[in-house]
């Protein structure tokens, strides 16, 4: 068993599903529905590429509608916990979208890397065609597992009606938080470099993509704190990214918590930057 070679054989099959278990933690529980913060919705079915049925609440905004955010939620539990995470946006006049990827919540099928990157393209594409949308001043928020989606899709498909894109707590590649867990545990720590190459392959990996995002404003938020992605990988994705492009520190902040923990903080902010975003595309129209 000291063969290096045979340890590494071993550990790879042993972390194999660990690292699908890593980016997909779905469940079936309902946490809350709209209602519960006194907002109309409409319960949704589209689907993917493949066909698979998807399921997703649109809730109207509260007045005139500014504009419409589209939310790619995380990987655990499912729509209805991170709902929690822009309940507050239907009130500042925007419309929202949220959608459970295959294996989460009531939508069909088991979830994989390739298939969640289609039912994010899906449901940008369902938005842009609802006929109580205006498809021109769409607003998308991925937060991590939903960050890495969100690159994904825009950095390789054109949705010219989307204004803004903020990015929350995001890895910067598959391998890089796959070797980052790797070094957590004693012994494998020491091969996480040739493990991260044999568990996980990197395709889909925001680092590539989040360089091909299309121009308009790019909002990067990350905690100093966070445990689950560490700080670095959001500097990491900034770095990389065109202008025009922000970079909100959440300091001594943990794994999402700019729009939990901070919320009375950053919800203005992220309000102003959605606002200024649809002004300037307002005037560069003229």
């Amino acid at each position: 068993m000291r063969n290096p070679r045979i340890l590494l054989i071993i550990a790879s099959l042993a972390l194999g599903g660990c690292a699908n278990g890593l980016f997909y933690q779905p469940n079936h529980v309902v946490y809350q529905t709209p209602e519960r913060h006194h907002l109309t919705y409409t319960n949704v079915v589209f689907h993917s590429a493949d066909g698979t049925p998807l399921t997703g609440w649109f809730i109207p905004a509260v007045g005139p509608p500014l504009g419409t955010v589209v939310h790619l939620h995380g990987n655990a539990q499912n729509m209805t916990a991170h709902f929690s995470f822009v309940d507050w946006l239907p009130a500042e006049r925007f419309n929202v979208f949220v959608f459970d990827y295959r294996g989460y919540g009531q939508s069909a099928g088991s979830p994989d890397r390739k298939h969640l990157y289609e039912d994010s393209l899906a449901a940008l594409q369902y938005v842009a065609t609802r006929p109580d949308v205006d498809p021109q001043r769409l607003l998308v928020l991925g937060q991590s597992l939903g960050g890495a989606n969100a690159i994904a899709v825009l950095a390789r498909h054109d949705f010219p009606g989307v204004r803004a894109i903020v990015i929350d707590s995001t890895f910067s590649s598959y391998r890089t938080i796959v070797r980052d867990k790797i070094a957590l545990i004693p012994i494998l720590s020491l091969l996480r470099w040739p493990l991260s190459f044999v568990v996980v392959s990197n395709g889909y990996s925001p680092d590539a993509g989040v360089k091909r995002l299309p121009h308009v404003p790019v909002l990067f938020i990350h905690g100093t704190a966070d445990t689950v992605i560490p700080f670095q990988h959001g500097k990491t994705l900034f770095a990389l990214a065109n202008e025009p492009k922000q970079f909100w520190i959440v300091d001594k902040g943990n794994h999402t918590d700019a729009l939990t923990r901070f919320r009375r903080q950053y919800a203005p902010l992220l309000v102003d930057f959605f606002n200024q975003a649809l002004e300037a595309n307002a005037e560069e129209s003229k």
